[in-house]
């Protein structure tokens, strides 16, 4: 065992990993398969084998591609079933979600983001794009180390055992003229150029790569905009609310759609994170790009249904991140794309069980483009659902997309090591133990 930093627990040791997988059934990238034998060597995988004879480690079950959370906000975690007084407004969701980052620093940071990384991975999840804004210490003044609060991330990735994107956000104003106000301040570093230097001492590691955000059009003045390092992949709220279509209209006379077009940052590596309210003109414009919807978190604050479909059609890639952490289950997230878009169409058949699976293990969107199939040189990230649980049983297994939740994930392998084995993570006992205890401390605090 390895000692953790600052009095933290041990880092757990990797179990040896299997180099030899045998799945009785396997997501290809050509279609379900039976009796795969998977073959593993550093963190890659080296061959795939259907029709095979049993051998090395036995999933039963279905074996997929890792999911990606194209987009998180761990602490948000925080605020699950804490939110609902006075009706839940988003008023209500903010003033609290402000009150609980006031609270963290470094060390709760940690505690908190490794359970909640551990839920990820029972849910499904293999790797994560957390949307890092909350950098400095309250009042806005920097730690000893300018990056204590992203080490702590990473910290708490690598010893929950998924793959982290640190989109690390640039965010410099309270809204479109507006200095941060109290708490914001940890937020900012005061101008991009400043945030790029911060940014550029991060080091990336095997589990760990770095990535850029912008938080968005309100938060990052417009000739700020093009110093957001675009050589990374780029992710930014965009039109998450009409409110913020109606301020950017007001200041700069575009969308912010076209304002980022004009800036010179809509590039093919932009993620734009919601879409929710576009216009026809800016649905062409993000061709090439990709979105990331977040549907349980635009659910639970009200803000809408993008247009999925239209964006698809358009040509741009879609991809799913349970943002908020109101709900961690890459299943529930992603058959979201389809069940949202009927409510919205009033139309059945939207997308199929295999663009849903593409997008929700699209883990190019957060940097790492070697992983999500299950193919000789990809990366080993898989994972089994049961196929007879009382969700599960009698359906066809292309259904699990529609049929399964997170509580079906029977093993998940991250880059070759088994990180959940028969349910249980592996490397965090008891994340649920884990979860109550900082979330109650963070509330008394």
């Amino acid at each position: 065992m390895t000692p953790g930093p600052r009095g933290r627990p041990p880092i757990p040791a990797y179990r040896p990993a299997p180099t030899v997988f045998w799945c009785e059934q396997a997501w290809l990238p050509d279609g379900i398969a039976s009796g795969v034998r998977i073959e593993v060597a550093d963190g890659r995988i080296t061959s795939v084998t259907p029709d095979s004879p049993r051998s090395g480690t036995v999933l039963a079950g279905l074996t997929l591609p890792g999911f990606a959370n194209g987009h998180s906000h761990a602490f948000h975690r925080a605020l699950r079933g804490r939110t609902h007084h006075e009706r839940g407004t988003f008023w209500t969701w903010r003033e609290r979600m402000y009150t609980l980052a006031a609270r963290l620093d470094p060390d709760t940071y940690y505690r908190l983001a490794r359970g909640v990384y551990a839920e990820m991975v029972l849910g499904g999840y293999t790797s994560v794009g957390e949307f890092h804004y909350l950098h400095h210490a309250p009042g806005g003044k920097p730690y000893a180390d300018p990056n204590a609060m992203g080490e702590a991330l990473r910290q708490a990735a690598a010893d929950a055992g998924i793959r982290l994107t640190l989109l690390d956000t640039c965010y410099l104003a309270g809204g479109i003229g507006v200095e941060p106000d109290e708490v914001q301040r940890r937020f900012s570093d005061g101008s991009a150029s400043a945030w790029a230097s911060r940014v550029a001492a991060l080091k990336e590691a095997e589990l760990f790569r770095v990535g850029a955000a912008i938080h968005s059009v309100r938060a990052v003045p417009a000739d700020q905009l093009s110093l957001v390092d675009s050589s990374r992949v780029v992710h930014v709220h965009l039109s998450e609310q009409r409110a913020e279509n109606e301020q950017c209209q007001a200041a700069y006379g575009r969308t912010p759609t076209e304002l980022l077009a004009d800036r010179g940052v809509l590039t093919e590596r932009l993620v734009a994170v919601h879409a929710t309210h576009l216009t026809a003109t800016d649905i062409d414009r993000l061709s090439g790009a990709r979105a990331c919807f977040c549907p349980t978190t635009e659910r639970d604050l009200g803000d809408g249904i993008g247009p999925a479909r239209a964006l698809r059609d358009a040509g741009v890639r879609l991809c799913v991140g349970s943002d908020s952490n109101a709900v961690v289950d890459a299943f529930e997230e992603t058959r979201a794309l389809e069940l949202d878009d009927r409510l919205a169409s009033e139309e059945r058949g939207r997308f199929s069980a295999g663009e849903l699976l593409e997008a929700g293990t699209d883990h190019a969107a957060i940097g790492w483009d070697e992983v999500g199939a299950l193919a000789e040189g990809a990366g080993a990230d898989f994972v089994t659902v049961a196929l007879d649980s009382v969700r599960t049983a009698g359906i066809e297994p292309s259904g699990v997309v529609f049929a399964a939740s997170g509580a079906d994930v029977r093993h998940v392998v991250v880059a070759g090591r088994e990180i959940v084995r028969d349910g249980e993570h592996l490397l965090v006992e008891r994340p649920e133990t884990v979860l109550a205890k900082e979330i109650e401390a963070l509330w008394r605090s």
